[in-house]
């Protein structure tokens, strides 16, 4: 007993996030949209900007600045010249840049190298699907990059249903061809793949939003586990930005916390975003009196929300599949 009162009162071991996403003026996207979350979570975030823009590119005017390949290995250097390019994991998300993104897996294989367990969250940011129409809204040299490069570096990735279909060269039209393409992704490299949206039709019907999850583990014996599970939750009326970013870091957090259970990390995390969503949506439309809310209405209730980010009480559950 003393041993384990002992060991309550060591401080739990900082855990250090490099976070390289874009930066917003006004609002949540990208870097302000996954730091806060992962500070209320106890997570040291170290964020380099990738953008530096007055607002997201919904809105009808943004301006602002692009971070460059060498600019971005200049803040490396200076991290490195301190000696203080130690991290626990890195998180990356939407970039437009061929040349940043294989800066990034320069700089995450180094970190690798220093540390072995390092983990890289990456959002394979490309496209996505409207009325059952996929698009690419980055440049299409892009997918090669992410694709030949970026995934096999990546431990745990977030593509929606498009960007899956994009990375591994296949159409999902089933659940069963779902699992085959994640199993396609792992052969890739990472050990976590969570397919974050999915026009896949459910148990609960059409007002459910689909996401499908796997964690592919090798036990000491060299024998591999994978483990699958559903997540259904209601679909929220309105256009938001950010979403991504936001599931991307709290899944990292959850991920962290629960490691051999995606079950419950993805409960936390899906349950946390319904929270953060329908205060969105709810304060949204107050704002707009009947009227359809603007880009500035529907900026995600981030602060408002840091009790439900901390502690999520479970609204949506995780079937295993």
């Amino acid at each position: 007993a003393a041993a384990a009162a002992a060991a309550a009162m060591e401080p739990e071991r900082e855990c250090r996030v490099l976070s390289i996403q874009s930066h917003v003026v006004r609002g949540y996207v990208g870097n302000k949209a996954a730091t806060f979350p992962l500070q209320v979570l106890g997570f040291e975030v170290d964020t380099v900007n990738s953008v530096q823009f007055s607002n997201h590119t919904g809105y009808a005017h943004w301006k602002g600045q692009v971070l460059n390949s060498d600019e971005l290995h200049e803040l490396y250097e200076g991290l490195k010249l301190n000696n203080v390019n130690q991290y626990d994991y890195v998180l990356t998300g939407y970039t437009r840049d061929t040349s940043f993104l294989a800066m990034v897996v320069d700089i995450v294989q180094e970190l690798k190298q220093q540390n072995s367990n390092l983990v890289y969250v990456c959002d394979p940011v490309m496209g996505d699907k409207w009325n059952g129409e996929g698009s690419m809204y980055v440049p299409k040299d892009l997918l090669p990059v992410y694709r030949d490069k970026v995934v096999p570096v990546a431990d745990i990735i977030t593509p929606n249903q498009f960007e899956a279909e994009l990375l591994t060269g296949r159409k999902i039209h089933t659940e069963k061809e779902a699992l085959e393409v994640m199993d396609m992704l792992h052969a890739m490299g990472p050990e976590t793949v969570v397919i974050t949206s999915s026009d896949l039709q459910g148990p609960l019907g059409n007002d459910y939003l689909i996401a499908l999850g796997s964690h592919r583990r090798t036990k000491a014996d060299g024998t591999k586990v994978t483990q699958r599970i559903r997540v259904e939750s209601p679909k929220v009326d309105a256009v938001f930005v950010g979403t991504g970013d936001l599931f991307a870091a709290m899944l990292l957090a959850w991920t962290h916390k629960h490691p051999n259970n995606l079950k419950v990390a993805c409960e936390k995390t899906v349950s946390a975003m319904q929270h953060v969503l329908q205060r969105t949506i709810r304060s949204a439309k107050a704002q707009a009196g009947g009227n359809k809310p603007s880009s500035a209405q529907l900026e995600l209730r981030m602060v408002q929300s840091k009790k439900d980010i901390e502690n999520p009480d479970i609204i949506v559950k995780a079937a295993v599949l």
